[in-house]
């Protein structure tokens, strides 16, 4: 078996719980849902009016 190495270089995130890593990781500790009612548009026509919409 080859053995590759792997090197982290950084972290990165954009969430519904944030848009950089320690936002997000703070809001997950706190037990904080990303989940909510749609806002971004309208949504009469749909089955579903909650989503985990990124907002910022």
């Amino acid at each position: 078996m080859v053995r590759k190495r792997v090197v982290v270089t950084g972290l990165g995130c954009v969430s519904p719980l944030g848009l950089n890593v320690d936002e997000s990781w703070r809001t997950v500790l706190e037990g904080q849902s990303g989940v909510a009612p749609i806002t971004l548009f309208d949504t009469t026509d749909f089955k579903t009016q909650f989503a985990a919409e990124v907002k910022g």
